[in-house]
């Protein structure tokens, strides 16, 4: 049997060897990063909730609107780098790996550089567009401005994660987040709690992780200089045209596919907020407990678009099909075991965030509606791998419209105003918005054209 990891090299041949061992591999790292990300930021919504109650659970919620915003755009560009650098990896073509990463580092520095004014310059504007609740005002601003300042550290870190991942590596980035978890949540503690700091406490927290996790990577990459080939003392940042016009090709649909998601749930973020204190808060906590669990269908999106890409590299369109339905199986069977969870334990759950007896029973609520959400990103999930994986921009941006903005938007639309559920209508709407996109990459998935198709 063929083994493939090869110590010789950075990351793994995810071209060779057992399909469910391959896929284990890369995506548990992946899995942990994620966790770990979203632990030391849920360690500042349970601090400012138990040190400064709802206004300040809000006023992080809301602060963090400009950072939730961007980061998928730097998401977006990482993961377009990753794709590219997995295919030309899967295609044995070393020597254009340098050449694709100068072009993607310069690439996400300008945006950052460019983010990271915008924030700071029109921190209040946005929160005024938010709706922010005037007694939270003062700690979402604070907390919006500093997190601005730490946007080209978060950019710098997913272009080295899209590089390293695209060749097979998993491991270091899941290093790396390990590092900023622990110094975020050593740093929050005296912050908030010694020297009240409030929110600004833990957006500084948040900053100086941030800077230290893209130290790491760049440490990382330059420590591993000879299995890569990417030596940092001769990076010249120079943009290759042929590198530009596909990285752009991939990552501007795909930033504009993650930011319509990012943007529509900026929209319902808007208007629960109108609701009052109690329907922001169980809509801010409901918030971080999507994410914690769309951590595992997105974990393994992005480890079976990687895997993709290397396989459609090397020409192994039969080894994609045995990788898309064991992300499926895996995917949907997380996520049931998760739903399952948060159906018969909501309270318990919701209630490590907030004491507060309104915010717990609409809580509930939100959980369970919640779990159709679950389920259709874990049915997504696979098939989606294969729009990405096989570099089909334009269907990506179609699913991010799709997704984005005519299903979440319409469907609240509907429950909320033709149904009358009023802030309950929105939680419905963002859990049913995948459907249509899911039955959508299924059959692109299922027609086949994906095998056809290769960047290189």
């Amino acid at each position: 049997m063929t083994n493939n990891i090869d110590s010789k090299k950075l990351g793994l041949d995810l071209t060779e060897g057992p399909v469910f061992k391959s896929l284990a591999v890369f995506t548990v790292p992946i899995i942990l990063s994620g966790l770990i990300q979203q632990l030391y930021s849920v360690v500042d919504l349970i601090m400012i909730g138990k040190f400064l109650g709802s206004a300040g659970t809000v006023g992080v919620s809301a602060g963090g609107e400009v950072s939730d915003l961007v980061t998928p755009v730097a998401l977006a560009f990482s993961s377009a780098g990753q794709i590219y650098v997995a295919q030309i990896a899967g295609g044995k073509e070393k020597e254009r790996i340098r050449s694709a990463a100068e072009t993607l580092l310069s690439i996400m520095m300008i945006l950052a550089c460019a983010f990271m004014l915008a924030g700071v310059a029109f921190h209040r504007q946005i929160l005024a567009l938010l709706n922010c609740p005037e007694d939270a005002m003062g700690q979402a601003a604070v907390y919006m401005w500093i997190t601005a300042l730490g946007i080209p550290f978060v950019f710098g870190y997913n272009a080295v994660c899209g590089i390293l991942r695209g060749m097979g590596e998993s491991k270091g980035p899941l290093y790396f987040i390990i590092l900023a978890a622990l110094v975020n949540i050593f740093l929050d503690v005296p912050f908030v709690t010694l020297f009240h700091w409030g929110a600004a406490g833990t957006a500084v927290a948040t900053v100086i992780a941030q800077l230290l996790s893209f130290l790491a990577a760049v440490f990382f990459l330059h420590r591993h200089k000879e299995q890569s080939g990417l030596e940092l003392k001769g990076l010249t940042f120079r943009i290759n045209r042929r590198d530009l016009k596909v990285l752009l090709g991939l990552g501007i649909p795909q930033a504009v596919r993650t930011s319509l998601v990012r943007v529509s749930m900026f929209w319902v973020n808007m208007h629960v907020n109108a609701y009052g204190v109690v329907a922001a808060a169980a809509n801010s906590i409901g918030n971080k407990l999507q994410k914690f669990t769309d951590i595992f269908s997105g974990a393994l999106q992005q480890a079976a678009a990687v895997i993709i890409g290397q396989n459609l590299g090397a020409g192994k369109q039969e080894r994609v099909k045995m990788f898309v339905w064991c992300t499926f199986m895996s995917a949907v069977g997380t996520a049931a075991l998760i739903s399952a969870v948060f159906v018969l334990f909501p309270k318990p759950i919701f209630g490590i965030f907030s004491g507060d007896r309104e915010v717990l029973e609409l809580g509930t609520v939100y959980l369970r509606i919640m779990t159709a959400h679950i389920l259709w990103s874990a049915a997504i999930a696979a098939f989606q791998a294969v729009v990405v994986g096989s570099g089909f921009a334009s269907l990506n941006f179609v699913i991010g419209i799709l997704d984005g903005v005519l299903c979440k938007v319409g469907l609240s639309v509907l429950f909320v105003y033709g149904m009358g559920l009023g802030a309950v209508g929105f939680f419905a709407g963002t859990a049913w918005s995948r459907a249509l996109p899911t039955v959508i990459c299924f059959l692109y998935f299922y027609r086949g054209r994906w095998a056809k198709r290769k960047l290189l």
